[in-house]
């Protein structure tokens, strides 16, 4: 199985399982000298982890992590650096009843017939027990991109039929400080009123035996003018990539997004102006990018994910051999209602991800135009 690394400079090689002994991360490419500990990692961690908020997973795992190799006396030396975070709540016992059963929304079905051969214990490779080394390898870029002053922040802005228009306005608003409030919400949520809409229908999936998709919006504060390179490695390509990568992500939104096809080129194009000294825009509809280069305003960006595919409610399917069964979760089987959830903190790492790789690149790129 290939392609489990991410990034040009900044290179990210996950492993590991839903149900393995542990899963894990190897960075390369990251700069010496950064202030790097496991509590940092961890601090991030915890806000990815099942079992810790209401609507997520009640699997109790406590995603310590452990640094291998690449930190000395707390500092990156420039050498790999390895991360490990070990399985603690393993419930493989779910699974047995239902392994011969092809699982409606899930990859079982196309990793079955692309290798020949499957782990259905919670997903296997394809389970989004895997984001937990994506947080934990952008916890060191988020810490790398604080160093310059550049900061990411993602939220939750709609459950289902459930949705917030309010809540880009009050984070450009607030800036960086806005990440605060974010967190302080039990399912990352900071509009009170929202929340309130969001939990009730949560309640009502969950007392159907059903899940719920959601929306995730994210911002990056600071990033300067030049991020990112021109045609195939454009900025918000990459991001799309990124955001595309997460399990259960179905789409992808930079500034305007999607509305933009329904809007007038008057209507659409940022108007220049001028600050004081600064050249500045007036609006920001193209989401912080200008020919696939950040241009200094915020870069705004929207994840759709679906309703999680494992639910209570019995649904009719077939086994491998191609016999009509009916597929029933044991009543001990952990879900989580609605993905987009912990999504949260796996599009902040995945975005931060993006931005150390592109500031990586721009450090060579400068280079070589001071040298010509």
């Amino acid at each position: 199985m290939a392609s489990n690394t991410f990034g040009q400079v900044f290179r990210v090689t996950t492993w590991g399982e839903s149900h393995g002994k542990a899963l894990g991360v190897v960075i390369d490419g990251c700069p010496v000298g950064v202030l790097i500990n496991e509590t940092l990692i961890n601090e991030e961690l915890l806000w990815r982890a099942p079992g810790k908020r209401l609507y997520t997973s009640p699997r109790k795992e406590p995603d310590q992590v452990e640094i291998l190799s690449g930190v000395f006396e707390g500092q990156s030396t420039g050498a790999p650096i390895s991360l490990i975070i070990w399985n603690r709540d393993v419930q493989s016992q779910s699974y047995q009843a239902i392994q011969d059963l092809l699982r409606p929304g899930h990859a079982q079905y196309t990793y079955l017939k692309k290798y020949g051969h499957f782990d259905p214990r919670g997903g296997g490779r394809a389970s989004a027990r895997e984001t937990v080394c994506r947080v934990a390898a952008g916890a060191i870029a988020k810490k790398i991109l604080s160093d310059i002053n550049v900061h990411v922040v993602a939220y939750l802005t709609g459950v289902g039929e459930v949705q917030s228009k309010s809540l880009l306005s009050d984070a450009i608003a607030k800036g960086p400080a806005w990440q605060m409030q974010v967190r302080q919400s039990e399912i990352f949520c900071p509009d009170e009123q929202v929340t309130h809409q969001m939990r009730a229908a949560l309640q009502q999936a969950e007392a159907g035996q059903d899940s719920l998709g959601g929306l995730i919006e994210a911002i990056a504060f600071n990033v300067p003018v030049g991020w990112g390179e021109p045609v195939y490695e454009k900025l918000e390509a990459n991001l799309a990539k990124a955001m595309l990568s997460i399990p259960a992500s179905k789409g992808f939104e930079i500034g305007s997004g999607f509305s933009a096809a329904m809007m007038k080129g008057s209507q659409h194009n940022d108007l220049f102006v001028k600050d004081k000294e600064n050249i500045q825009f007036k609006t920001n509809h193209a989401g912080g990018t200008l020919g696939g280069i950040s241009n200094g305003q915020p870069i705004v960006i929207r994840v759709p994910f679906k309703p999680t595919s494992s639910i209570g409610k019995e649904q009719v399917t077939l086994n491998q051999a191609g016999d009509e069964k009916v597929l029933k979760w044991s009543a001990d089987a952990r879900h989580d209602p609605c993905l987009a959830i912990r999504a949260v903190p796996v599009v902040e790492a995945m975005f931060a991800l993006v931005l150390v790789d592109a500031w990586l690149m721009n450090q060579i790129t400068c280079y070589n135009k001071e040298l010509n």
